[in-house]
């Protein structure tokens, strides 16, 4: 068996370019799959995928030819490496042109790449067995998927860097709906590891909200004061977050862009207290802590693989602090170079408390669950419109009363930090719409005065 440090040592020897840089992700992925309180599909996927970026010298500057491909053989990479080499000396000079980094990292440099299979499930199917035994006795149907994944990257160049990152991820989302099929309630949940999913206490809060659905109100669109759950401020924090592009907002082009010119760093974004921050040692949320680039952008640059990651406020007392840049946006936009981080952590100085406690501090209002289909209205102000989904809640004298129909909503992440009049404790989350492309994030529930459901909607 070839061991991906023999992959990466045949690229490296077989290229003809100036310098050479080869990324290597092995991922190894299992999941299990149910409906109708039964299980219907498992499945177990290794995938290994090779990027190549060559570089040659000019005249006028660097070269790059980038080529990402499955490469699992020796004779398969030298050929991925050629093509490279081929492309760069094709291409025009790289304007995001740097040095490569060099000698950085040996650490577990050599160590064999990371596996997941079936067997991870084994305690947690039998939980889900003893779920499905409690939703027959009680006339309740679950459906829902879970997967585990381990993908380890290898990054290796020419000018002797070597590194590795092991990243175990694993999510989870069970939907439950009573017999009739009347109403429906989601929970989702992200983990590093399987074992910290406690599949009992996910299904009693299925059964709890689906309980609450035995009462139905009607209520027409307007602005009502509203509980955004972790879930739903993963769903809008991460959107803001894929935006922060400083290239971007230096041209104009995003809700981060100053009028007058240039960016709105150092400019007061949310209320005193609101901190947003990436860092990749964070506790539960640990991400690779260096950068992985397969393709240039407004926000990275393969020039850039192997660059460390540290810790970033983007907004730090309420005031935008950071944007993400490669090294060549910062140059650009005269920012610092601070690279996106694979996690996200929003917090409220002094929150504190559930999501059950600001609904016991709410006398009228809407509780939701989950949002999904959100898509970008006016990316100058941040605007997104959305739906709810599986779950909107009337409030009253600080208890959950009854099901609410969905809505359509439009809002702007950004403002709602400026606007919400409560915030409880930050705690791991797992958005619904984004989780399976972004799911380390830890974010508090919120509740704003005055939350803009546009429209009634007939999603269920």
């Amino acid at each position: 068996m070839i061991t991906p440090q023999a992959l990466l040592d045949a690229a490296l020897e077989s290229t003809t370019a100036d310098q050479c840089m080869v990324l290597l992700r092995h991922s190894s992925t299992a999941n299990l799959r149910w409906a109708n309180n039964t299980l219907t599909t498992n499945g177990v996927m290794t995938d290994v995928q090779a990027t190549v970026i060559s570089v040659v010298e000019g005249s006028q500057g660097a070269a790059a030819g980038v080529l990402t491909r499955s490469a699992t053989t020796p004779s398969q990479i030298t050929m991925l490496v050629s093509a490279a080499d081929e492309a760069a000396r094709a291409a025009s000079p790289a304007a995001d042109g740097a040095p490569l980094p060099d000698s950085a990292g040996q650490g577990d440099f050599d160590e064999t790449e990371a596996n997941t299979g079936i067997d991870v499930f084994t305690d947690f199917a039998e939980r889900l067995g003893q779920a499905f035994g409690r939703a027959i006795a009680t006339q309740q149907l679950l459906y829902g998927y879970v997967e585990h994944d381990v993908t380890t990257t290898y990054l290796a160049s020419s000018t002797g860097l070597r590194l590795r990152h092991e990243q175990p991820t694993g999510h989870i989302g069970i939907t439950q709906k009573p017999g009739d099929l009347s109403t429906s309630a989601w929970v989702g949940q992200a983990v590093e590891q399987i074992d910290e999913i406690d599949v009992e206490v996910l299904t009693d809060e299925l059964t709890r909200r689906v309980g609450w659905a035995k009462r139905r109100v009607d209520l027409p669109a307007g602005r009502y004061e509203t509980i955004l759950p972790p879930t739903a401020m993963a769903d809008l924090a991460i959107y803001a977050y894929w935006v922060s592009s400083a290239r971007d907002a230096h041209e104009g082009q995003t809700v981060f862009s100053d009028p007058a010119g240039g960016t709105r760093v150092g400019q007061r974004l949310a209320k005193p207290g609101v901190r947003m921050h990436s860092d990749p040692h964070f506790a539960g949320l640990a991400a690779c802590p260096f950068v992985v680039a397969s393709s240039s952008s407004s926000t990275e640059s393969v020039f850039d693989n192997g660059l460390p990651l540290t810790p970033t406020d983007w907004i730090g007392d309420g005031v935008l602090k950071a944007l993400s840049t490669s090294r060549h946006t910062a140059r650009l936009t005269e920012l610092a170079d601070n690279p996106a981080i694979d996690n996200l952590i929003l917090s409220v100085d002094g929150g504190s408390g559930s999501v059950e406690d600001l609904v016991a501090a709410t006398d009228r209002g809407l509780l939701l669950t989950c949002l999904w289909y959100i898509r970008e209205v006016d990316p100058h102000t941040l605007l997104l419109t959305g739906l709810t989904r599986d779950g909107v809640y009337l409030v009253e004298g600080g208890e959950v009363v009854g099901a609410v129909n969905n809505f359509r909503f439009n809002e702007s992440p950004i403002d709602l930090l400026s606007r919400f009049d409560a915030a409880g404790e930050t705690v791991r989350s797992f958005s619904r719409e984004w989780g399976d492309y972004f799911p380390r994030t830890a974010t508090p529930p919120l509740r704003i005065p005055d939350f803009n459901m546009s429209t009634v909607s007939q999603a269920s």
